[in-house]
């Protein structure tokens, strides 16, 4: 499921609307970037949207 990891920013649905305003079922995903991250004492994957990782709500894990 594309869900933020850590803000829980999800797919968002809607209508997309012709010219001539007939209305479609549509959906908005979330720009997720899959990170290696801190998590507790350990690193892991997650999958993170770019305004955690922009805002810095996410410690990104040094890689060696």
């Amino acid at each position: 499921m594309a869900k933020c990891s850590v803000c829980g920013k999800g797919v968002v649905a809607g209508n997309s609307s012709s010219h001539s305003n007939v209305k479609t079922k549509r959906t908005w995903s979330p720009n997720l970037q899959q990170v290696r991250a801190v998590v507790g004492s350990n690193s892991q994957k997650i999958e993170v949207c770019t305004r955690c990782l922009r805002s810095g709500k996410v410690q990104r894990a040094i890689n060696n």
